[in-house]
């Protein structure tokens, strides 16, 4: 018989944050009192090496230190613990912040950030950042999960008899995260053992401590009070919250969340790093030959400007203090250097730029991208109180007549005056300030308040789902549409079946949705089953649902049956849509988000030709499982009977181009019929799934096309069947992972450098690729290792200059590999897999010894390694790029090559061609 699983002892709420994490707790037998004391839970961690202290604030830092760096006994903790990162000897807390001020690119900070990072693969070992190939590395995923697991222990060695895993747990997450960030936060907490817990927004768990430390005198403190706005400012995030107050006919105050705002990566380490950018400055003063910080030594730079900030902008703080950076015996400070900080100077930067005085009517400007400084792309306008007036024109009704702030930022007493007068103004009347005791905390004690109010013996916030979330009709454009599947207020927990629409499911065959959600819609919110127009509105993509589905009882069946969608926000806060079959009773399947290979590209709508069936049925004829007499002629002829019918293949847009590569993949058999037939197979193939990404069921395309690479061609004598292979893979390789393309890369290897007795021994499955084919390959493969990339650019280099001046289109072809290899962005792969600074400065010096006049592609190339990413870990160096502008000045370089290397800029139409070596479908853009 199982044992029942025993009753909580306490209720814990932890406070997840960017800078440091918190944890408070109650007793869970003190819950019935209303005067339950709330407690914070002092976590011991290590303040010295060797010296262990108990401190209200772990800092969510990792330090990794260098074999032999420190010795076991001054790492010694009361309990012994694996790390979930897998980095032996790492260092959590305030040792690490004070180990991580001493030596450069050894600090994994703003982890919080990072998981709601979309643009970079959250589960794959990225952090530190820009740190050397010799420093361990963890995933944001593992980073979180490491300070959830150093909390478990710590508390688990305090209360052996409770231990954390088995109470009642509370873990807060910004308002603004989007399901993927959700969903990686809970991954994080069952990697450290904690499988069982419930989300809370962190500007209502601050709003909550307000309620139980005034829970007996709510009256007094609210009695002119009927909207709140909560502004949380963190390390990494800023959030936005409206919570309602009426009155019951018994005079008790009603609390109802009816707003919160979208994700903005923009906190205190933005303060942080627009100061150490001035000190920075001040540093290099009268200093010749100053080269700008690396982004390990800007990181360190930014914590001695935290520390500053945080004084100056407290209470009674002095005129001045002193920022000091050791130095690091290299001549890149040569000794320490120190600057001075007024109060005044930080506060006009801090106040004046992250909060200035501006109108309720103004709005956040929006772009592509910020700043992107340690890879994170903060949000592009660093005004807080524009992005709030911006908040609050989509949730229009009365302007909010009471505050309440949150986050350490808001100890300074100027951020949080300045933020008063700057919604007073709004209001035409002065705004009440609530008071916030201790910013640091109050999330972490409101989690624990928040789980008072399930049981009923605290005040609860209403609300129910914080956004209005979407289904996208058929695929992005200009005229997108999408289905409201869950309103904004629907309650949680409860299922909610959009009855309306009934969709045609096939099962043993995958199946993606595409949603997006809206924290905000003027006039009329819409309602379950509403249609709206995505490109009127703020509405947020998230990533896509996918599943395989079967039925249990018949797990083969590929039939047709028609389903309806039902969705649910969850008890602890995410959102789950689930397929149920109309005609069977209780068959249902739970649609899951996939965090990994997200779309990196939006596909634009385009009306599908009515004529596809009629291209079907001729590739039918060519391809087909009925052999059909046909000749030679004919099967090189596809491709031309195909455009009379469609039009030229440049102008197929990619849902055309999917339905044509579905029609080629059922008939992958007939292949392999002639040479002809292969030839022509691999390259429509090839052709139609272009860039191997951007459509909804592209990777299921590419694992049922992958599955085909071991067995190679049928005709493999015939070179121009091998070079249709390989331009195949090439085409594709945006949407292969980074274990096919590193097999891809060996194939490439032996293609280029195996000598006549390997190659007498090559397997017939071995495709042999020509010199030309292989080197656009190589250039293709963005995911392969940094390392290997700059193994891939020493052979053009040599390359190079062994072909150069023979032929201009050889040297044009090693250049476009080389510019693509060495690219600062590249266009499938994490920016994590780029070559390193230094070794695309050393290209960028050999290109500059050709003579760009005569050779465009050096321009061309030098033009791309240079590019400017903002990313001080990616970017080359000053002095290298001001060199690079004025060639490309002096040559009369396109105007958008210039700008590429002077700023941060979007890819044009015709660079994003020639990068490629061709067209992307037409609808289809990057985002990159």
């Amino acid at each position: 018989m199982a044992k029942a699983k025993a009753a909580a002892s306490y209720l814990v709420g932890i406070d997840l944050g960017t800078t440091n994490t918190v944890v408070a707790y109650a007793n869970a037998a003190d819950a019935g009192d209303t005067a339950a004391a709330i407690r914070l839970f002092e976590i011991e961690q290590l303040v010295a090496p060797g010296e262990v202290g108990p401190r209200a604030l772990l800092p969510s830092l990792r330090y990794h230190p260098a074999e032999g760096e420190l010795a076991q006994d001054e790492l010694r903790l009361p309990w012994s613990q694996r790390d979930v990162g897998g980095v032996d000897n790492a260092v959590t807390g305030m040792l690490a912040r004070v180990l991580g001020g001493q030596v450069p690119g050894r600090l994994v900070a703003s982890a919080k950030s990072w998981l709601s990072h979309a643009n970079v693969d959250r589960q794959a070992p990225i952090l530190p950042w820009g740190a050397d190939g010799d420093v361990a590395k963890v995933s944001p995923v593992a980073a979180s999960a490491s300070y959830l697991a150093y909390v478990r222990a710590a508390w688990n060695a305090r209360f052996p008899d409770s231990p954390l895993e088995r109470q009642e747990l509370v873990l807060t997450i910004p308002a603004s995260f989007d399901e993927g960030a959700r969903a990686l936060t809970l991954e994080a907490a069952k990697l450290a053992g904690l499988p069982t817990l419930r989300l809370v927004e962190e500007p209502q768990a601050a709003f909550y401590d307000f309620l139980h430390r005034h829970r007996d005198d709510l009256h007094t403190q609210l009695a002119h009070t009927r909207r709140i706005l909560v502004v949380d400012v963190g390390g990494g995030t800023t959030d936005f919250s409206l919570i309602d107050v009426d009155l019951d006919e018994h005079g008790e105050p009603q609390f109802t969340r009816s707003g919160v705002g979208n994700h903005l990566i923009l906190g205190g380490d933005n303060m942080d790093l627009a100061l150490a950018h001035l000190v920075e400055t001040r540093m290099s003063a009268g200093l010749e030959g100053w080269i700008k910080l690396s982004a390990a030594r800007l990181s360190q730079l930014m914590e001695r400007c935290r520390a500053a900030k945080e004084v100056l902008l407290s209470h009674n703080a002095p005129e001045q203090a002193t920022v000091t950076l050791l130095g690091s015996g290299s001549r890149l400070i040569g000794g320490t250097r120190s600057v001075e900080l007024t109060r005044a100077e930080v506060a006009s930067m801090v106040v004046d730029g992250f909060f200035p005085l501006v109108d309720a009517s103004d709005t956040a400007r929006k772009g592509r991208a910020g700043i992107v400084e340690f890879g994170l792309p903060y949000a592009q306008d660093a005004a807080i109180t524009r992005h709030l007036a911006s908040f609050l024109q989509q949730h229009p009704g009365e302007m909010p007549d009471t505050l309440l702030l949150n986050g350490g930022v808001f100890r300074a007493d100027a951020l949080a005056r300045r933020l008063t007068a700057t919604l007073s103004a709004w209001r035409g009347s002065p705004a009440t300030l609530l008071h916030n005791d201790n910013p640091d905390v109050a999330v972490a004690r409101g989690a624990v308040a928040h789980a008072l109010a399930r049981r009923g013996q605290a005040p609860s916030i209403a609300g129910g789902s914080p956004r209005s979330y979407f289904l996208v009709l058929g695929v992005a454009g200009k005229d997108q549409r999408a289905v409201c599947i869950l309103p904004r207020g629907a309650a949680s927990g409860e299922e909610v079946r959009l009855l309306e629409r009934r969709f045609a499911l096939r099962l043993g065959r995958p199946v993606r949705f595409h949603l997006a959600s809206s924290t905000g819609e003027t006039g009329t919110p819409p309602q379950l089953g509403d249609i709206v127009d995505l490109n009127e509105g703020d509405y947020v993509r998230l990533p896509p649902l996918a599943s395989v589905l079967h039925d249990p009882d018949h797990p083969q069946d590929k039939r047709e049956i028609t389903v309806q969608l039902a969705t649910v926000m969850t008890e602890v806060g995410t959102l789950e849509v689930h397929c149920v079959a109309e005609s069977q009773a209780g068959l249902r399947w739970l649609l899951e988000f996939q965090l990994r290979g997200e779309d990196e590209m939006d596909s634009e709508a385009s009306t599908v030709s009515p004529r596809v069936k009629e291209a079907v049925d001729k590739i039918e004829r060519i391809f087909g499982g009925k052999a059909q007499k046909v000749t030679p002629k004919e099967v090189r002829q596809l491709r031309q009977h195909l455009e009379q019918g469609l039009g030229g293949r440049e102008g197929w847009d990619t849902a055309l181009l999917r339905q044509l590569f579905d029609a080629l993949l059922q008939r992958n058999r007939g292949r392999r019929r002639s040479a002809e037939h292969e030839r022509v197979w691999l390259n429509l193939a090839g052709w139609c799934l272009r860039p191997g990404y951007g459509d909804a069921l592209d990777p299921w395309r590419i694992e049922q096309l992958w599955a085909m690479f071991d067995s190679g061609v049928q005709h493999h004598k015939d070179s121009q069947v091998c070079a249709e292979w390989w331009t195949l893979w090439r085409r594709v390789t945006g949407g292969l992972d980074a274990t096919a393309q590193l097999r891809l890369l060996d194939d490439f290897a032996f293609n280029l450098q195996a000598d006549a007795a390997q190659r007498g021994s090559r397997p017939v499955t071995l495709v042999n690729g020509s010199d030309d084919d292989m080197l656009r390959l190589g250039a293709s493969l963005e995911r392969i290792p940094g390392s290997y990339k700059a193994e891939v650019g020493a052979w053009l280099l040599k390359r190079l200059e062994k072909t150069r001046g023979r032929t201009d289109a050889g040297d044009a072809h090693n250049l476009w590999a080389l510019a693509r290899v060495g690219a600062r962005q590249p266009f499938h792969g994490s920016a994590h897999e780029v070559v390193d600074a230094a070794t695309a400065t050393e290209w960028l010096d050999r290109l500059l010894a050709l003579d760009w006049k005569k050779t465009e592609a050096a321009a061309f190339a030098s033009a791309h390694i240079a590019r400017m990413t903002g990313d001080r870990s990616r970017d080359i160096g000053d002095a290298q790029r001001a060199t690079i502008v004025a060639r490309l000045k002096g040559i009369g370089a396109p105007e958008n090559w210039v700008a590429m290397v002077r700023e941060v800029v979007q890819l044009d139409e015709a660079a994003t061609r020639r990068m490629l070596g061709e067209a992307l479908p037409p609808g289809l853009k990057l985002l990159a």
